[in-house]
């Protein structure tokens, strides 16, 4: 059996009884009543204490990076208008150095959900930096003109603020032309850990091309979400590069220990808007 070593600190490990001691054991809880408490322990998992929350052990300590993904459903119809709309203004917002918010990439999905734009921005000074980026939005005449033509163009909206993987790459500009993947994992609760833990051995096998573009986990919006972003030249070096990662040892160990801890997954394949810093 392959031990596996926690590398990120604060995740415990729990070891159950086995079956074949259970039927002893009944018996003496039933004529010891008085060590009820000892038995009761070995029952009862218990878990470490741990002073940090995952999104800490998880995280990059030396920013305060926060970011905001955003999914547009447009109407069919409002998709070239959307986009042209939100080449226009967009730039304008993020040209004003008071504006505490950097434009990562813009998009809209070429496979998967159809008809959808999908937004990501950067926060560099974390929470206080959203909160001072939103209320200087609200006082915005042209922010507010903008949005309101572009409800009217959509059919649905949702985001969710996310936090960066310590040993993913940092997102930066780059030149194209690329597709882009988004991998989004849907995690069973109280595995985030584990799925770090293994992605952290993992990722050097997928840095040799630079694809990897970033790994991203949810902390607001809907939970235990997993975003990985990655770029390729076009599907066929999407193919190629997949499969070359599974002739790399300790790969298939990675995909075997993370399968199980995936309640569902979803992939887009994203073509650039003209704004995007990510080309």
């Amino acid at each position: 059996m392959l031990s596996r070593i926690s590398l990120i600190p604060g995740l415990s490990r729990c070891q159950g009884l086995r079956g074949q001691c259970m039927s002893g054991i009944t018996r003496c809880y039933a004529s010891n009543p008085k060590e009820n408490s000892w038995l009761r322990s070995l029952f009862v998992r218990k878990v470490d204490p741990r002073k940090d929350a995952h999104s800490t052990l998880l995280s990059k300590r030396e920013t305060s990076g926060l970011y905001k993904i955003q999914f547009h459903n447009v109407k069919p119809e409002c998709l070239d208008a959307y986009n042209k709309l939100t080449e226009e203004v967009l730039p304008k917002l993020h040209q004003d150095p008071d504006y505490p918010c950097d434009l990562v990439g813009n998009w809209n999905t070429w496979y998967g959900e159809q008809d959808q734009a999908v937004h990501l921005w950067r926060f560099s000074g974390g929470y206080p930096a959203l909160m001072d980026c939103m209320n200087k939005l609200k006082n915005n005449k042209e922010y507010l003109a903008f949005r309101e033509e572009r409800s009217r163009m959509l059919l649905s909206r949702r985001n969710q603020l996310l936090l960066e993987f310590s040993f993913w790459n940092e997102p930066t500009p780059r030149k194209g032309p690329n597709i882009y993947e988004l991998r989004t994992y849907r995690l069973k609760p109280g595995t985030m850990i584990e799925w770090g833990n293994n992605w952290a051995r993992a990722i050097k096998h997928r840095q040799e091309n630079q694809e990897a573009v970033g790994g991203f986990f949810s902390q607001i919006g809907e939970l235990y979400v997993v975003h990985h972003l990655w770029a390729y030249k076009d599907l066929q070096s999407r193919e190629e590069t997949r499969k070359a990662a599974w002739t790399k040892r300790g790969w298939d160990e990675n995909v075997y220990y993370t399968v199980p801890l995936v309640r569902n997954m979803e992939s887009r394949v994203m073509i650039p808007l003209k704004i995007s810093p990510l080309q």
